[in-house]
């Protein structure tokens, strides 16, 4: 199984996007500071995923959030999350 993943900063006040086939190993990178842009805040939750069968999906649905460049569309999809 893959995972698209939304995870929030409220220190920042931002959204981090991305995809992993184990969302718990890759929050933990990302609070250790292991990828540059997450690094510069040590607060990161997960607030919404999906799961996809193939990695192939997931990109292409990470892709497809990422494209949006929205904002108001990732909050969106965290407050209608199911």
């Amino acid at each position: 199984m893959y995972y698209v993943y939304v995870l929030c900063s409220k220190q920042i006040d931002r959204y981090y996007g991305g995809q992993a086939n184990d969302i718990g190993k890759r929050v933990q990178s990302h609070l250790s500071g292991m990828s540059k842009y997450t690094s510069i805040a040590k607060d990161w939750i997960e607030v919404y995923s999906e799961v996809f069968e193939t990695r192939k999906e997931a990109i292409k649905r990470e892709n497809e959030i990422k494209g949006k460049k929205s904002r108001k569309y990732i909050e969106w999809l965290v407050q209608n999350e199911t």
